[in-house]
């Protein structure tokens, strides 16, 4: 190896025809330099030190017997490294192993009682919601930035989104986001990109509607059935069903919010509508292999007669008694799955209510819990119009 290095041949390439690691070259060409290869030792050498420190036996016993006479006697019944130290300090020993020591002593005898975190596999996208999760539908996610100050002027409000297999992005500043411009943003998205199979966001009232009143349907919610895109609410107090809109939205507010100085909310939306075509740019690749979207018409415009598809998903964790509330109606049960994580679908065209168990260490298998049957008053799908 050190021949070919000498005559010229890279250190890398040595390594590969020798099926060596590259280390291993660069330590022989180190040993053989300045010196004729006839006279470099060239046999392997150990990388340990020659010398090692190893604790006494006397002292590894005595951290033993002080650990075994605790387990037996002591009332507190702590055998730690730190309680084994404690003890042994107040005895009158000529040397006192460390805190450390101790613990390596407990660790090589196999008598740890804390055990390692283990690491599994995160589950799929969107595994809460199956053809999401199978890469058949595609999930677009919608939030909301406030605190959002421009220098002397009004305070900005900015409704950002992001998908979930394409990861397309999109923003748009307001001086105010209402239900109404949540809508019509929505509605030119998917007028330039296509309609998602779900699109998902929290229970904020701009996008659920009016909490005031339990079973009342806001435009957002409506916009989705009439255009059969699944509306999802993600549960409250949950980490990782938003965890795609908080990453979309931390780029979005470092590269354009905290980037430059903005005078007016103008120049503030062309920035971000350049960082946005940047970004679709960069990432194409990525939205083309995501699951196709239906096209919207051109000419379509939202209707208070629109029929409503598909079903409204709800991801709850339950109580004692069920799910909870769903739109004004009460759904109990489900006894067998108290304080864990459901899926509420609630179906319209059907006229019940499908509850889901969901575990996120085992997302295929979502055995279906109970139906309801759906029981709301004539009036509830015109509250909210």
């Amino acid at each position: 190896m050190v021949v070919l290095v000498r005559r010229g041949m890279s250190r890398r390439a040595v390594a590969r025809r020798f099926r060596v690691r590259l280390p291993t070259v660069q330590r022989g060409v180190k040993r053989a330099a300045g010196h004729r290869l006839d006279r470099v030792d060239g046999r392997g050498q150990a990388s340990r030190p020659h010398r090692t420190r190893r604790t006494a036996a006397s002292l590894e016993a005595l951290g033993w017997q002080v650990r075994q006479a605790l387990q037996a006697h002591r009332d507190v019944g702590e055998v730690g490294a730190v309680a084994i130290h404690r003890e042994v300090t107040t005895r009158s020993c000529s040397s006192r192993p460390a805190v450390r020591t101790i613990g390596r002593l407990l660790a090589r005898r196999g008598v740890l009682d804390a055990r390692r975190r283990p690491r599994r596999r995160p589950p799929p996208r969107g595994w809460y919601v199956p053809m999401v999760a199978a890469g058949d539908a595609e999930l677009e996610s919608v939030a909301v930035v406030a605190g959002v100050v421009l220098d002397g002027g009004p305070p900005v409000e900015v409704l950002t989104g992001i998908s979930r297999h394409g990861g397309l992005v999109a923003a748009w500043p307001r001086t105010a986001v209402t239900a109404h411009t949540t809508r019509d943003a929505l509605i030119a998205q998917w007028r330039a990109w296509g309609l998602p199979g779900l699109a998902q966001c929290d229970h904020d009232p701009r996008c659920h509607g009016p909490h005031q009143h339990p079973a009342a349907v806001g435009r957002v919610i409506r916009l989705g059935l009439a255009l059969a895109v699944g509306p999802v609410f993600a549960p409250a107090r949950e980490t990782g069903f938003q965890a795609a809109i908080a990453g979309g939205n931390a780029p979005w507010q470092a590269k354009v919010w905290e980037r430059f100085h903005h005078d007016a909310r103008a120049d503030l939306h062309s920035r971000s509508a350049r960082d946005l075509a940047a970004h679709h740019r960069s990432a194409r690749s990525r939205i083309a292999a995501a699951p196709p979207r239906r096209p919207l018409p051109t000419r379509w415009r939202p209707h208070r007669e629109d029929p409503w598809r598909g079903p409204i998903v709800y991801l709850r964790r339950t109580t004692e008694h069920g799910p909870g509330p769903l739109l004004g109606h009460t759904c109990t049960g489900a006894p067998r799955w108290p304080h864990r994580l459901v899926r509420c679908e609630v179906d319209w065209e059907a006229g019940f209510i499908a509850v889901y168990a969901l575990r996120r260490r085992e997302a295929r298998q979502q055995p279906l819990l109970r139906t309801a049957p759906l029981m709301l008053p004539p009036s509830a799908a015109a509250r909210g119009r």
